[in-house]
């Protein structure tokens, strides 16, 4: 039975150290927008974490993926690369433009997919099998294809991963995802392990609650998810320094996201034209805390990507 959207994604938890057990996988962490590509017989959809239909903001994407063979679907990641980086705010940018402005931004900010799971292929759900032959299925796939759809690297020598997780942070790869070559895919479950070099990331503004000139909290979303959540409360200077970078950009519409111990609060959201740097860190909750602000233009020369709804 062919598999359909919306599919519940793989997870990983996070690791202190490298794993080095018998039986490993490492790849790449890849921080873009996560995304599940279908190839149906009808057409192609693209889907995000969140269950989001995707496919109009990526109209490059969706073009390549009908270079697949019917039947098939692939997890990964998305990423847009400039100047030799990976650039997240970019891909959020993308992830949220219209359908008008999507054609323009694929042609100036052009996409990459980097596959790092088949799913489905030949209308066969491959989720049970063992990951080392889903891996293999998944290069013989994509081996004559080519960019902008590719396998993510791997190896299951923990030498070379180690040289993977020391060296790639230059390119704006911030750790290894390790997985087990006996295990199926567990979707919505933690099965899998990631390692990164640092709690902080680059997370992508898409709105705040309270004012706009003094906002309480802004609204951000983290790699590899496309989820919305709510920041813990900002202080005074940093609320000032929000107000200011956030007055020249036109309030969009009004939003819900999830904030630590309160579940769902509305928020406004804004153009994805702002990042921010973020540490995570867990008590009863998932607490985002951002630590400072940093401007980024997603390269929409025609007045931004819109306004993202996760």
């Amino acid at each position: 039975m062919n598999l359909r959207p919306p599919l519940k994604v793989a997870l990983a938890q996070t690791v202190g150290t490298l794993p080095r057990e018998p039986g490993l996988a490492y790849e790449p962490k890849f921080d873009g927008h996560r995304m599940v590509m279908f190839r149906q017989a009808d057409g192609v959809v693209l889907q995000a974490r969140s269950g989001r239909i995707v496919t109009a903001a990526f109209p490059d994407l969706a073009a390549a993926a009908r270079e697949l063979p019917d039947g098939t679907v692939l997890d990964g990641e998305v990423v847009v690369w400039r100047e030799g980086r990976i650039d997240f705010a970019a891909v959020q940018g993308r992830a949220a433009a219209t359908p008008g402005r999507a054609p323009g931004l694929a042609a100036r900010l052009p996409a990459s997919y980097a596959a790092f799971d088949v799913l489905a292929a030949g209308g066969t759900d491959l989720r049970p099998r063992r990951y080392a032959v889903r891996r293999e299925r998944l290069e013989e796939l994509l081996a004559g294809l080519g960019p902008p759809i590719q396998p993510v690297p791997m190896t299951t020598d923990p030498e070379l991963a180690a040289t993977w997780y020391e060296t790639l942070p230059g390119i704006g790869v911030e750790g290894l995802v390790v997985k087990r070559l006996d295990q199926p895919y567990k979707a919505g479950t933690r099965a899998w392990r990631k390692l990164r070099h640092t709690d902080t990331r680059d997370a992508v503004v898409v709105g705040f609650t309270g004012s706009r000139q003094r906002p309480a909290s802004l609204v951000l979303v983290l790699p590899d998810d496309d989820t919305p959540v709510v920041s813990s409360p900002l202080p005074p200077a940093l609320r000032a320094r929000a107000g200011a970078a956030l007055s020249p950009l036109a309030p969009g519409d009004t939003g819900t996201a999830m904030a630590p111990g309160l579940g769902e609060v509305p928020y406004r959201s804004v153009p994805p034209e702002l990042s921010a740097e973020v540490a995570t860190g867990t008590t009863r909750h998932t607490v985002t805390t951002v630590l400072r602000l940093k401007d980024t233009d997603p390269g929409d020369d025609d007045g931004g990507a819109g306004a993202g709804d996760g």
